[in-house]
């Protein structure tokens, strides 16, 4: 049980509201832009392209606009730069977190970030502080209605994963980053639709947080995540259902 599907889950309820805020689209154009930035515009050879244009996708966003933000990412029209940078740092309880962003004023960017720590009981750590808590993974939960355990478990291990983990409502499956497309096509073939699905900072170990200490460190999570430079934040706390209820 890690409390990373309970976030992911209760960050899926909250999708309909993001998209409104217009913050959705602008964190999956930014990511679009830097993909094909970095491994070029052709999704066929560019999985973190090809995963971003999904991404947007599932979100509804037009095709037009998908296909400009790649011609910006590629040089072919005009747009900001932005430049990928990781910050790390502490939460409630010594949770460590790991903080993706893309901006194109680093000097801004990190005064914010830092302030949003130091308001909710965090502090901003130096770079590697905390880094070697956490595992580039495919990340990939589902519904624990989608299938039987034992069916599950043999279908994404035959497909490449990992692990499968049972974490109350859900079940996390757990892949090295380069057989994530092909565990995630199998299940999709499978007729299961994942309620998260990404590469992710995956933590070794997990932290227990209660009462104030909970309720804290998802405010300290929903505020960094409400940045709009920051892409996605990775964090090894773990906390019960009815504090997640009571948040």
């Amino acid at each position: 049980m890690s409390g990373h599907s309970k976030w992911h889950s209760i960050k899926h309820k909250k999708g309909a509201l993001d998209a409104k805020r217009g913050k959705l689209f602008t964190k999956l154009i930014k990511e679009i832009t830097v993909a094909a930035r970095s491994g070029g515009g052709d999704a066929a050879g560019n999985a973190r392209l090809r995963k971003a244009i999904a991404d947007a996708k599932g979100a509804n966003m037009p095709n037009d606009t998908i296909e400009r933000a790649i011609r910006r990412g590629t040089g072919e029209e005009e747009g900001v730069h932005y430049e990928e940078i990781t910050y790390e740092g502490y939460g409630p309880g010594g949770v460590a977190l790991m903080v993706e962003s893309m901006t194109d004023n680093r000097n801004r960017t990190v005064a914010e970030i830092r302030h949003i720590f130091s308001k909710n009981g965090g502090n901003l750590g130096e770079s590697g502080s905390v880094g070697w808590i956490f595992e580039k993974k495919g990340y990939i939960v589902v519904d624990k209605k989608a299938k039987p355990e034992e069916e599950l478990f043999e279908l994404v291990i035959e497909a490449g994963a990992d692990d499968l983990r049972d974490d109350e409502e859900n079940y996390e499956i757990v892949t090295a980053p380069e057989n994530f497309d092909v565990v995630l096509s199998t299940i999709k073939a499978a007729g299961i639709e994942p309620q998260v699905a990404e590469i992710a900072m995956v933590p070794q170990n997990y932290i227990k947080l209660q009462g104030q200490d909970a309720r804290q460190m998802l405010k300290l999570m929903e505020s960094l995540e409400d940045h709009d430079d920051v892409q996605k934040v990775s964090a090894n706390f773990d906390i019960s259902e009815a504090d997640m209820a009571a948040a």
